[in-house]
């Protein structure tokens, strides 16, 4: 059962984590649902908090309580909250008001828990370190340990933000941390707890409260929403749920949100998209899909529908950063988890990461990152927004680093091209300089030489050879004795599309999936110029090697049709054909004794 939290909540408000966190009943005043769902006790269900939980729970049982508690986590993860309870748990006397030691389940009914809970216990007391920070506000702490409580069983200190107070009020609280009176214990809460000296650090027992999971954070708001009669989409929830970024408080605050953009009606997954800001997250996979292609225009038509939608550039950006991750953990890490995907979605990023090499996703996201920037600091975030898609595009299909300085520091290449490629024509080499009598430098020529023409931008260098089609690449290959990537063009690769610069394929079962971006590093290497090779589902050519098969067994059909060797089959029984070759490759064998007689 449910219990209710029924008294007002002062002081700094953490929400309730528990799946189980009851609604109460006000005086007619609206109470959000962060504050209206936030847990009394352990035996409400802390979400992804069962380590502290059961820690607690063991120190309790055992009378092995701690003088001093640090409670760490972001924002919206309980801590404020779980002190509290810890209040209720060293001082709670039970509903019959005999219980005499401390309980790890608080009855919430008797007077010091309530009084805890409405923040106004006389021995429970509350410091908000943000706002007083100074060792004056901790000299009242240690002035006050030394009387014993005046009501409860334990006088309780929460300092939250603990993080804030000054060098000098931590030194003013070191000694009493150190040896407290067995009568006071201290509980301190922050989110900064590298901020915290050591030596404050090493007086407490110390917990650090998680982020909410997003399938646990959206099961506890599907939870409220059934509690409250509110109809919800779960795609919504999931949404609101990943904004929230593992933070319930959060969670439960755009819910609250939703509720009111619903207006009664079912909280469906556009309107709250709309609401957050957020970019359709298939059109995201669709967008990155279409940068990592080097498709830009169709990006720019993907992102101009998203913002003409209402989603935020700033989002847009971060969504294709979170796909930009999850695609190089899918690339690097076969079968790792994926962060708060669906199981399609996963599925999709999966089948993108494959085509990709892990350099380019590298550099992409390195690009994203500045592009966050930029986005944020420039006077219009949609143009700043295109402007980083298209480099990005750009940059999607240049070749890695290291190859680009290659390709820059190799001499050109002028040995005579392979079938299917032909050599493009070296400039003529310039007039070489004579040295004439007075050590002066002449041309060969014997008129003056024209003064210099102004600088101008060089032309594009000439490719060092030109493919000019799928069996130009293979030849290549062959040439550059490249025995394993001949063998996969021959008998992996179904050609889809070929143009000067891109290549369209579909490999074969079993292919290795780096192969595009090798084989897109192997053409610029090989002919100087810049080369897309991308993966299409199409059904494409056949493969050269089925292709050469099928040749063979019509020449061996043709052949078996001629009637002299039909013939020749009937009176040899058993017979077969081997290989069917034309006259003009048939070389005969010399013969040895004709050689020996010349």
């Amino acid at each position: 059962m449910a219990k209710k939290d029924k008294g007002s909540d002062a002081g700094a408000d953490e929400p309730g984590l528990g799946l189980t966190g009851g609604a109460a009943k006000g005086d007619g005043a609206y109470r959000v649902l962060a504050r209206k769902y936030r847990p009394t006790n352990f035996e409400d269900a802390f979400i992804g908090q069962s380590a502290m939980v059961r820690t607690l729970g063991n120190a309790f049982a055992a009378g092995r309580i701690a003088h001093a508690f640090m409670l760490t986590g972001v924002r919206g993860v309980g801590k404020t909250t779980t002190a509290r309870i810890v209040a209720k748990a060293l001082n709670c006397i039970g509903t019959d008001g005999k219980l005499k030691e401390p309980t790890i389940a608080p009855c919430g009914v008797c007077d010091p828990c309530r009084s805890i809970a409405e923040s106004r216990h006389v021995d429970v007391l509350e410091m908000d370190a943000a706002s007083r920070t100074g060792i004056d506000d901790i000299r009242e702490i240690v002035d006050g340990v030394r009387y014993a409580p005046a009501e409860a069983r334990f006088k309780v200190y929460i300092i939250d933000e603990v993080h804030m107070l000054s060098k000098a009020a931590f030194n003013g609280l070191l000694k009493t941390l150190e040896e407290p009176p067995p009568h006071v214990k201290f509980i301190f809460a922050t989110t900064e707890i590298r901020k915290v000296p050591i030596t404050v650090l090493s007086r407490c027992q110390r917990f650090d409260l998680k982020r909410v999971t997003l399938d646990d954070l959206t099961a506890h708001l599907a939870f409220v929403c059934k509690a409250e009669n509110q109809p919800a989409e779960d795609a919504a929830l999931r949404l609101i749920a990943r904004a929230a970024e593992g933070s319930a408080r959060d969670a439960l605050s755009l819910l609250d949100q939703a509720f009111a953009h619903a207006g009664g009606g079912t909280i469906e997954e556009e309107p709250v998209r709309t609401m957050l800001g957020l970019a359709d997250r298939s059109r995201g996979l669709e967008l990155f899909e279409q940068l990592m292609r080097g498709q830009i225009a169709e990006a720019l038509t993907v992102f101009r529908t998203q913002y003409d939608s209402g989603a935020d550039p700033l989002a847009v950006l971060q969504d294709l950063t979170q796909i930009c991750h999850e695609a190089t953990r899918a690339r690097v890490v076969q079968g790792a988890p994926n962060t708060g995907a669906g199981t399609e979605e996963a599925k999709r990023i999966a089948d993108i990461a494959s085509k990709l090499t892990v350099p380019q996703l590298a550099r992409t996201w390195q690009l994203l990152l500045k592009a966050l920037t930029e986005v944020q600091t420039a006077p219009d975030a949609a143009a700043a927004t295109e402007m980083a898609l298209i480099r990005i595009g750009y940059a999607a299909e240049l070749p890695p680093t290291d190859q680009l300085v290659k390709s820059a520091g190799s001499a050109p290449v002028q040995a005579s091209a392979p079938r299917g490629v032909s050599a493009s024509p070296a400039p003529p080499p310039a007039p070489r300089p004579l040295m004439s009598g007075r050590g002066e430098t002449a041309t060969a020529r014997s008129e003056p030489a024209p003064s210099a023409p102004p600088v101008a931008s060089a032309p594009p260098a000439a490719p060092r050879v030109v493919v000019q089609d799928f069996l130009g690449i293979v030849a290549l290959a062959r040439e550059s004795r490249e025995a394993r990537l001949v063998y996969v063009l021959e008998n992996s690769v179904h050609l889809v599309r070929f143009e000067r610069g891109r290549l369209e394929l579909r490999l074969a079962a079993g292919a290795n999936a780096s192969f595009p971006g090798e084989l897109s590093d192997k053409l610029a290497k090989w002919t100087g110029e810049r080369w897309v090779v991308s993966v299409s589902s199409a059904e494409g050519e056949p493969t050269l090697a089925h292709q050469r098969e099928a040749a063979d067994q019509a020449r061996r059909a043709s052949a078996a049709q001629d009637p002299l060797l039909k013939a020749a089959m009937a009176v040899f029984p058993g017979a077969r054909i081997v290989t069917v070759r034309d006259r003009d490759e048939f070389v005969p064998e010399p013969d040895s004794e004709s050689d020996e007689a010349s």
